[in-house]
């Protein structure tokens, strides 16, 4: 697991004994992350996760889950490409499959993941490539669609039962991130935040496209492939989107560049901004080359037929399109001339207190420990601390990582196992 960097801010007034508990174990230097012995046990993960051995063309795709918490601390296990969903008892033991049934008591045939709870009973779905989000009760009972006209990248429920949405659109000459906030009664939405970055795109149908670092082909039938060798670089402008959260009843929209806060009210009327003190560092031309050659050197290794496994590409697109990616990539390793700056965070996790952690970008990989820094009523430091686990491979964001009742929920992935290591684990927080 990569090493991430986490400064933690709080936001607001820290009350009760649970909370003062968590904030002196943050300041005690190490947090120290343990499994609960007695949650999840009796499980057969080899069939409980068995999705987990899903492929598609041969490619891994059975660790795309995650999970969200019901408010009686139930949980919900998303399997990507399948339509059906995991629960899990509060204490862990797995319940049931279940889908989503219309008014007519058939199964919905493709759903996409459960993104959130909405008015403490309803599941909101992410999007489908029509931009549908299904809504139904914990039972997977159908109760209502709602339609936006665009790609999301985060949805959160706020108490007044609005949904935020972190969206994003392709324009001919732009991109365009937003947040806005839609009404889960009747659908309305309020853009309440906006960024646009210009786009540099080649030729439509097969063709390239792509900034410095980041690479895309689309294929002459249908589909696409796009990767970045370089973090943090995609566009010249915004380079990464805005995280949100929501505390006391205020929602959070925290930008990544800049490491900006800026505080709404619940409909979407900006109450205050404020500047966090994070560090922001840069990847300096020497680290660049070395990560530019080493996709290079990946990419000369691969073979050049793979695309071909999908039924719409032959032979010789396959490897036109490798042997592009080459070219661009070495074109792209001769023009590096400049720092990168990378943004302030990487991944916001708000915790069951209503403490916000930032994950910083990671300097090292493999490292299963976490420096933190904690920030309290608005950004006065407080302490430096670290988290560490010794039996699970941590996977740091948050859909495999969910606080709930001063516990970390987490879809993780056990170090010595036997058949599927992935686990539910519930995580208690202590000093070692």
């Amino acid at each position: 697991m990569r090493q991430l960097f986490i400064c933690l801010l709080l936001l607001g007034f820290i009350s009760g004994s649970n909370a003062q508990k968590l904030l002196d174990i943050y300041k005690a230097g190490t947090v120290k992350l343990i499994p609960d012995a007695g949650y999840a046990q009796g499980n057969d993960w080899n069939t409980v996760f068995e999705t987990y051995n899903d492929t598609i063309y041969n490619t891994p795709m059975g660790n795309r889950k995650s999970l969200i918490i019901t408010p009686d601390g139930s949980v919900v296990v998303n399997h990507a490409y399948r339509n059906f969903y995991s629960k899990f008892s509060p204490d862990g033991q797995f319940v049931n499959e279940f889908g989503v049934s219309n008014t007519n008591g058939r199964r919905f045939k493709k759903t996409n993941h459960i993104a959130g709870v909405v008015n403490d009973n309803t599941f909101y779905t992410g999007l489908d490539n029509m931009g549908n989000m299904l809504c139904f009760d914990f039972e997977g009972n159908y109760k209502k669609t709602l339609k936006l006209d665009y790609m999301t990248r985060q949805m959160l429920a706020l108490p007044n039962g609005k949904i935020a949405v972190v969206g994003w659109v392709i324009w001919a000459k732009k991109f365009r991130d937003f947040v806005a906030i839609v009404d889960y009664e009747t659908n309305e939405e309020k853009i309440i935040w906006e960024h646009f970055t210009n786009r540099n795109d080649g030729p439509g149908t097969g063709g390239y496209s792509g900034t410095q670092f980041h690479y895309s082909y689309n294929f002459k039938k249908q589909g696409a492939v796009s990767f970045s060798t370089m973090p943090f670089s995609r566009a010249l402008g915004i380079k990464a989107q805005p995280k949100l959260a929501c505390i006391n009843n205020e929602l959070i929209v925290a930008n990544p560049t800049n490491g900006e806060l800026q505080i709404f009210d619940l409909n979407g009327n900006l109450r205050s901004k404020k500047t966090m003190k994070l560090l922001s560092n840069e990847i300096s031309i020497e680290e660049q080359k070395k990560i530019q050659q080493k996709a290079i050197d990946k990419l000369k290794g691969l073979d050049p037929l793979r695309f071909a496994k999908l039924p719409y590409v032959e032979e010789t697109e396959s490897k036109k399109v490798h042997h592009y990616f080459i070219n661009a990539l070495e074109k792209d390793l001769n023009n590096i001339n400049r720092t990168i700056k990378k943004p302030f965070f990487s991944t916001l996790i708000q915790d069951s207190d209503n403490n916000l952690l930032f994950f910083e970008f990671p300097d090292q990989t493999n490292a299963n420990k976490f420096n933190v820094w904690v920030y309290k009523n608005g950004g006065e430091f407080v302490c430096q601390s670290s988290f560490v686990c010794d039996d699970y491979q941590l996977q740091i964001n948050p859909g495999k990582m969910v606080f709930h009742d001063g516990y970390l929920y987490g879809l993780q992935i056990l170090k010595e196992s036997n058949g599927i290591p992935l686990r539910l684990t519930r995580f208690k927080l202590s000093n070692p």
